[in-house]
């Protein structure tokens, strides 16, 4: 590494909420994190820019059916998937999402194709003629658990607040806030981050999450940030871009988490976040019970799902 290089850093997320339910439970998750968190870190140590690390993060976690996005996404009140997801390139300062995109495998690719857009955030009907325009596969991103799940909370009448992310019939406990997150590191001190989502399970359609805005999703020259929980409530703390900019205006990235999830809790809030800082910080916080999220600081993988303490708001690294 020379000498004006700096240690890459990464850390990714597969949700937030309840406990996890079983050891095995535990082990399909665990497994499922390290094996991205390796493949992807492998990427930033060969040199590789934050932005295609976070791509690829983001792409390995859409094909994940334990998560809720891509493959393994919740169905909305009328059965159907719709998807979102958001990028950021710090070094730019550029975002770019898709809302509400059906039929197609990785949402974060549409993200990643607008960046060189002028328009970089579309909608269903725009996300469709994209879809059109590059000529993507349509695929069908259901699996049988997330359907025996719609159907199931229909009748119930839409008890649940939320869908839960199941593992191996249902090893992980309900409810979960899902979503899957990406925040890269790279040699050359630029962050990225990237953000997908199934949505919360059973909303009114063309309900839009926080995933595809930088309420959920930002980045700059000093830190990233990608969310999790309920999108309501994270965009009503604009949870991603209020820790970023406190960051950015001189606080550590752990004292910048740490304010934001105290005042998240006061007000009752539903969430979690993960980051990194331009420093190499690596931090992660929660207001719901667990936060399903791993890393590598440069040495080691490590992870936060034995990290269940709800009097400790925050991690780092």
């Amino acid at each position: 590494m020379s000498a004006n290089q700096v240690q890459p850093k990464l850390i990714i997320h597969g949700g937030a909420g309840g406990h996890i339910r079983s050891e095995k439970g535990e082990a399909v998750v665990r497994q499922a994190l390290h094996s991205v968190v390796e493949e992807v870190y492998d990427l930033l140590a060969y040199g590789a820019s934050a932005t295609d690390a976070v791509i690829l993060g983001c792409r390995l976690l859409e094909n994940q059916p334990i998560f809720n996005a891509g493959t393994g996404s919740v169905l909305q009140s009328d059965g159907q998937i719709r998807m979102s997801a958001g990028l950021m390139d710090g070094s730019k300062q550029r975002f770019s999402g898709i809302i509400n995109v059906s039929r197609v495998r990785h949402p974060i690719e549409l993200a990643k194709f607008l960046q060189g857009e002028n328009d970089r955030v579309l909608s269903d009907y725009g996300a469709f003629e994209l879809l059109r325009e590059l000529h993507v596969p349509k695929y069908d991103p259901l699996v049988e658990i997330r359907l025996q799940e719609w159907m199931q909370e229909r009748n119930e009448n839409f008890d649940k607040k939320m869908a839960g992310v199941v593992a191996e019939q249902a090893l992980i406990h309900e409810p979960r806030k899902g979503t899957i997150g990406v925040v890269a590191l790279d040699k050359n001190g630029k962050i990225t981050a990237g953000t997908s989502t199934g949505g919360k399970g059973l909303e009114r359609i063309g309900r839009v999450s926080d995933s595809a805005m930088p309420a959920g999703n930002y980045a700059d020259a000093s830190a990233g940030v990608s969310c999790t929980g309920i999108g309501e409530e994270i965009m009503e703390e604009c949870l991603a871009a209020k820790i970023v900019i406190r960051v950015t205006d001189g606080m550590s990235l752990a004292d910048a988490m740490e304010k934001s999830m105290s005042e998240s809790r006061s007000r009752n809030r539903d969430l979690g976040a993960i980051a990194i800082a331009a420093d190499g910080t690596i931090s992660w916080g929660k207001t719901s019970e667990v936060i399903l999220a791993a890393y590598h600081d440069g040495k080691q993988i490590g992870d936060t799902l034995n990290w269940n303490n709800q009097e400790e708001l925050i991690g780092y690294q």
